[in-house]
């Protein structure tokens, strides 16, 4: 059987052109998040598949890359279910690892937590573009805070890390789980199939108001009660406008707190932000994680379609693992969509001191190579990124590759 040179499908090999521009993004991440007072932790790539598969995780918990028991506890002759096969599996996001860690460790941690953690992740998805099995994913939350305080905050440092990148514009979309149910409940659905209504409303910008209230109508919704539930979304605006106009249209169906804290949200961060982008209410976003419990918020770049981060508040979950509330709230970047949007504009990372090649001819003496290591580390030593090589035949080729990986400066040393 021949070797296969190829990765696994959904996986990549990553070039050294790639690997330089994840380097500084994950540089700038600790950096950035840091200054925000986020700390640094990591979880096994590895969970317990009970963890995995406790219904927190949605859709993905159909696609977990699952492990069969090892040595003495797999036994294939006698299995009968997949409980006796499985007991692990690969993580498919960072949050439900995260819930497990404070769960185990909250004694030992400050209240609230702001916990930083990057790692890879795994889900046996449909490889598209920008889209793999195994992928880096960023998360920063915090937990054991109940206020909106923490969506602030997760807002505020996410725009100023995406802003570093120099985007030319990006848009942060807001919304509210607890507005979606009051929405969905004025209107007259009943509280058992909202999930399915929501599953329909997120198609809202792919099928339009036409094609929501179609697939409504196909589920076995009154026409009556879609009508009044799309009237609200032809009424409402982008703005704060927005956020004023359902707290009056659903007055006593939805909590005014839960509305002044999304005026309170979207004014705060209006009023502070230091990145050049847009923050909207947007009565669509739905998210698809069951999880989340309060405002939900998804940021996309101009020119791209799809988003490339998320996040929201699920305060139900940790509890899950304590038997104790814990309120939580989390904001994921999608790292893979930003280096790739980065690659395909050519972004040059700021501020480097510079990269030179020390190019040789065949064959020098051992004085001439103590000279030319020794000027080699006298530069390193200054910040500067230097390579010795020797010079090839078609030295020309040599130094336009040189040039294409960004040497901007190259000494040649010859044997006289």
């Amino acid at each position: 059987m021949s070797l296969k040179k190829k990765p696994v499908t959904g996986m990549k090999d990553i070039s050294p052109r790639e690997m330089e521009i994840r380097d500084y993004v994950i540089q700038l991440i600790k950096e950035t998040y840091g200054a925000f007072g986020f700390s640094s932790i990591e979880t096994p790539c590895v969970e317990h598949i009970e963890n995995l598969s406790s219904k927190q995780g949605g859709e993905n918990e159909k696609l977990i890359f699952k492990i069969l028991k090892r040595g003495e506890k797999l036994k294939l002759d006698t299995a009968e279910t997949e409980g006796d096969l499985v007991d692990s599996g690969l993580r498919y996001d960072l949050t439900v690892p995260l819930s497990r860690y404070y769960a185990n460790n909250a004694n030992d941690l400050p209240s609230p937590f702001k916990a930083l953690q990057m790692g890879n992740v795994w889900r046996a998805d449909r490889p598209q573009r920008g889209r793999f099995r195994q992928f880096m994913q960023c998360d920063i939350d915090i937990l054991g805070e109940p206020t909106i305080l923490a969506e602030i905050e997760l807002i505020l440092a996410t725009s100023t890390l995406v802003g570093k990148l120099d985007f030319e514009g990006f848009t942060i979309r807001i919304n509210d789980r607890k507005i979606l149910k009051a929405m969905a409940k004025y209107s007259g659905f009943p509280e058992e199939s909202y999930d399915l209504v929501f599953i329909i409303l997120d198609k809202m910008d792919k099928i339009g108001m036409e094609g929501v209230a179609a697939e409504l109508e196909k589920e076995g919704f009154g026409k009556e009660c879609v009508d009044r539930y799309l009237e609200l979304f032809e009424g409402v605006t982008n703005n704060l406008a927005g956020v004023r106009y359902l707290k009056e249209k659903l007055a006593g169906v939805l909590d005014e707190k839960t509305a002044e804290d999304m005026e309170t949200i979207i004014e705060s961060v209006e009023a502070v932000k230091t990145a050049d982008f847009k923050i909207v209410f947007d009565p669509t976003l739905v998210r698809g994680m069951s999880y989340y419990t309060g405002p939900i918020f998804e940021i996309s770049i101009d020119g791209f379609g799809g988003s490339v981060g998320g996040g929201g508040r699920y305060d139900e979950m940790i509890g899950k693992f304590t038997g104790n509330q814990t309120c939580a709230c989390g904001f994921s970047i999608g790292f893979e969509r930003i280096v790739m949007l980065l690659l395909e504009k050519d972004y040059q990372i700021p501020a480097k001191k510079g990269k030179t090649a020390f190019l040789m001819e065949k064959n020098m003496p051992k004085e001439g190579l103590l000279k030319i290591f020794k000027e080699a580390e006298a530069e390193r030593s200054q910040g500067k990124q230097v390579t010795v090589a020797v010079m090839k035949k078609n030295k020309k080729f040599q130094k336009e590759q040189l040039t294409a990986e960004g040497y901007t400066e190259i000494k040649e040393y010859f044997n006289r």
